[in-house]
């Protein structure tokens, strides 16, 4: 376990102390434990999901609808022009 830690800890660019490396291989070890104990459970008549519960869309439909206040929300921007935001062009 521990070699794991060290190799996380790397890629995530950490520093960890013995101490951290001993503590977080014991729960390291034990989330892999309790993921062996899950693989013995009879999933075979479990339908498969993406989430635990139902989900459902919560987002509204697009529309494009006239914006009342737009000089009020370009008195927000660095620059603007005819009734837009001026950005620094990007692409030559």
């Amino acid at each position: 376990m521990k070699i794991d830690v060290e190799a996380v800890a790397k890629l995530a660019r950490l520093g960890l102390s013995p101490e951290e490396k001993k503590l977080f291989g014991e729960q390291l070890s034990r989330i892999l434990d309790h993921a062996d104990t899950l693989k013995k459970l009879n999933t075979d008549k479990v339908e498969p999901t993406s989430h635990a519960i139902p989900m459902k869309n919560v987002l509204r439909e697009d529309k494009v609808i006239p914006c009342a206040n737009v000089d009020d929300i370009l008195l927000n921007a660095p620059q603007a022009e005819e009734h837009m935001f001026k950005v620094p062009r990007i692409v030559e």
